[in-house]
């Protein structure tokens, strides 16, 4: 048996939110030393860690100057990230300690989306038309061109923060400043900061998998729910764990071409793609976990750890990804009914869980103040719940009645009342 002073020593650089994260942190501690470089001192994340520094902030240079303090007491093995924000400084620390680990390089082409566009157009791989503006007027230039309706982003943005459906130039008028002024630590100013994407029609799905010597191993495949048009808030998620397109040799070389385009050879990542009339067409490849609790329904669907899975991949080990079995995981988030909504109380009915429901969370509580989508894009959630079942139809019907059971209230004084929108 394995001491706890023998195990593997993984940099974890940041954790995240506890209510979408810990799960990760649980697994990973029970085989690996977690050493956490963070700006904020550990609070619930303490049990599972075997160190912690403190940075004055998570960019390259501080996280570099932590990393190299704590090999210097000790022969570190690993480094992982699953923060959009850090995947760069994971990799930096990874480069200069010689760890497995993706070239700095790739990792930017994966959080540059115009360089991801760029890589993938050279290979001739599936995309929409894009085309980097720096304004207004070339934005306007550029929906001309590609035909409306139009999606805008900021090139370097995650969570569809600044990611809108435009239908006509008034519209782009009304959304581009947003767009282009969403907040994005960690990254180059660029001059040309927004792309504009021919639209795509088709269901939206995500691929997990682990990538080891440039070899890319599908484990997750999440058929996303999308609300609140124009925007694009994930509400909800499915996983199936007998999904046909992870076994479909046309859509698994579709991934492996694309990971080979953008020169990404070992870590985990976070793949999204539209199924569209001509076939599957790439949006967007994130060097990381995908967020969303979508590598927990991925667990509760396959048996498939992939906390371990990444930890293995970060320290040079071959990963565990055989499916210990099968089953439809999902999730599904709740927001507050309006603008600015003041939270009086907040909880479930727990009288008579819903059959094959998994997990039932409040994400906010009395006092707080919540909005949905726009101006709460992610942070407007009020609450998650998740269930496990034998079929998709089973699973929506156990969120349903998960949807049901929610009890929340809201000072209605803030704003006048309007029905609530579930994403559902």
């Amino acid at each position: 048996m394995t001491r706890p002073d023998q195990m593997p020593l993984l940099l974890l650089v940041t954790n995240g939110l506890r209510e979408y994260r810990e799960y990760l942190l649980r697994s990973i501690s029970t085989r690996y030393r977690v050493h956490l470089i963070n700006h904020t001192e550990p609070t619930w994340e303490r049990p599972y860690l075997d160190g912690f520094t403190a940075v004055p902030d998570t960019g390259a240079d501080a996280v570099l100057a932590a990393a190299r303090r704590i090999a210097a007491r000790q022969p570190v093995d690993g480094v992982l990230s699953w923060h959009e924000e850090h995947i760069v400084q994971a990799a930096l620390v990874a480069e200069e300690f010689g760890l497995p680990g993706t070239r700095p390089d790739a990792v930017r082409r994966c959080r540059d989306k115009f360089a991801t566009r760029t890589a993938l157009a050279v290979a001739r791989l599936p995309q929409p038309a894009f085309a980097v503006v720096s304004d207004l007027d070339e934005a306007a230039a550029a929906a001309g061109k590609l035909g409306y309706p139009v999606v805008i982003k900021p090139r370097a943005a995650g969570g569809s923060q600044g990611v809108v459906l435009v239908r006509d130039a008034a519209q782009l008028a009304d959304e581009f400043t947003a767009t282009r002024d969403v907040p994005v630590p960690h990254t180059p100013v660029f001059e040309q900061g927004v792309l504009v994407e021919e639209f795509v029609d088709g269901p939206e799905v995500s691929v997990d998998a682990v990538v080891r010597g440039g070899r890319v191993t599908p484990l997750f495949l999440g058929r996303k729910e999308v609300g609140f048009a124009p925007y694009f808030e994930e509400t909800g998620h499915l996983v199936d764990g007998g999904e046909p397109l992870l076994a479909d040799p046309d859509f698994t070389d579709t991934l492996q071409a694309v990971h080979t385009a953008l020169g990404y050879t070992d870590g985990w990542t976070h793949t999204e793609l539209k199924l569209t009339a001509d076939g599957p067409k790439v949006i967007e490849v994130n060097g990381r976990l995908g967020g969303d609790l979508i590598p927990y329904l991925g667990l509760r669907a396959t048996g498939i750890d992939p906390g371990l899975a990444a930890a293995a991949v970060a320290c040079g080990r071959e990963p565990h990804t055989a499916a210990a079995h099968r089953a439809v995981a999902g999730v599904r988030f709740f927001y507050p009914p309006h603008n600015d909504a003041v939270i009086t109380s907040i909880g479930f009915d727990r009288t008579e869980p819903p059959a094959g429901i998994d997990l039932l969370v409040p994400l906010v509580g009395p006092g707080d103040v919540v909005s949905p989508p726009r101006k709460g894009l992610i942070d407007g959630r009020v609450a998650l719940a998740t269930a496990v079942a034998a079929t998709p139809h089973d699973l929506r019907t156990a969120l349903d009645r998960a949807q049901s059971a929610l009890r929340l209230r809201v000072d209605r004084a803030q704003l006048p009342l309007t029905a609530p929108n579930f994403g559902g």
